[in-house]
């Protein structure tokens, strides 16, 4: 297949690239380049999506399969109005963040969706938007060649954010070292390997599989990850239970960010995020490896990266320490 990746130099799109090359398709990655080389045997179409102009050099062919990573509408749009016709099969990834709420444990694509933004390039505050609106301008040119991907927390070697990655590098960096985990056990996690994600995207590119679907990763209970993460990053030290109010008290953050308690969210109105069903996807191929693979393969990038660095996921050992000081004197 001759395949363009709008994007394709970082994280999912990259990884799409990778893969399609080692199935012998041909690749080409319109991307500015800045974010890195396309991944090796891809070809790089360098280009600013700003660009009136941008697309012109994808112009010149017919595509099996385009697949677009962008959230912003105009850059969706864009591309869509010059190569839509082109394409046999088009991919838009989306995000789960394009429901229009996140209460219902065991919810699947036929939830409401957001109302879409009018803006052709929106704030990090309208993602959830600017994805519906992308949705929307691809459906209404591709017809019944769309496959929309709805992305849940999407994890493993390459995890930028570092959310996928914490508690087993908390783990492997202090193993002897208490270790604060919040008491509640049941709370469900959810990550989508990124290497199972682009290996569905081009079997639905190869395919010609068409729809919308949440790319979600199997529900793993929050006990059960962070035991896991311990047992393959070898924390042997004691573990202290913390109630989650007293968390919430602390103002701890929440799910992502500096100095947060990673996949972990206790927010009302967010019990179904990491509980969505994702039978859809299952059912049209998504295969997951198993956690332990995941959790060794994502646990190697961390090291690679660097256990001491500062993270954007997880409690720093400063934060930590403080905290389990404050919550043992209280």
């Amino acid at each position: 297949m001759d395949i363009l990746i709008l994007g394709g130099t970082q994280w999912l799109g990259r990884e799409v690239a990778r893969q399609a090359v080692g199935r012998g398709h041909t690749v080409s990655c319109l991307a500015r380049g800045h974010s890195g080389p396309p991944a090796p045997g891809a070809r790089l179409i360098a280009a600013d999506r700003r660009d009136p102009l941008a697309y012109e050099p994808a112009r010149d062919q017919s595509w099996d399969a385009v697949v677009e990573v962008s959230w912003q509408p105009g850059f969706v749009k864009r591309a869509l109005a010059a190569l839509a016709d082109r394409a046999g099969h088009w991919t838009y990834v989306s995000s789960g963040n394009a429901y229009a709420a996140f209460d219902t444990p065991g919810a699947d694509e036929s939830f409401p969706l957001r109302e879409p933004t009018d803006q052709d390039e929106a704030g990090r505050e309208l993602y959830g938007e600017a994805k519906v609106a992308c949705e929307d301008a691809s459906a209404a040119a591709l017809g019944d060649r769309l496959l929309v991907a709805r992305s849940g927390l999407i994890g493993g070697p390459g995890d930028r954010s570092g959310r996928s990655g914490a508690w087993v590098a908390r783990a492997a960096r202090s193993p002897e070292e208490p270790m604060l985990v919040p008491d509640t056990p049941d709370l469900p996690t959810q990550v989508v390997d990124v290497r199972d994600q682009a290996a569905w995207i081009l079997d639905c590119a190869e395919r010609g599989t068409v729809g919308a679907y949440d790319v979600v990763g199997p529900v793993v209970p929050f006990g059960e990850w962070v035991e896991l993460c311990r047992r393959i990053g070898g924390h042997t030290g004691p573990v202290v239970s913390v109630p989650r109010q007293w968390l919430v008290d602390q103002e701890v953050e929440q799910y992502g960010g500096e100095d947060s308690l990673a996949m972990w969210s206790v927010e009302p109105g967010w019990e179904g995020w990491s509980a969505r069903t994702g039978a859809a996807a299952v059912a049209a191929g998504l295969r997951h490896r198993e956690r332990a693979g995941l959790v060794t393969d994502v646990l190697a990038y961390e090291r690679a990266e660097g256990l001491d660095r500062p993270r954007k996921a997880g409690l720093s050992p400063q934060r930590e320490r403080a905290l389990l000081a404050a919550f043992g004197g209280a």
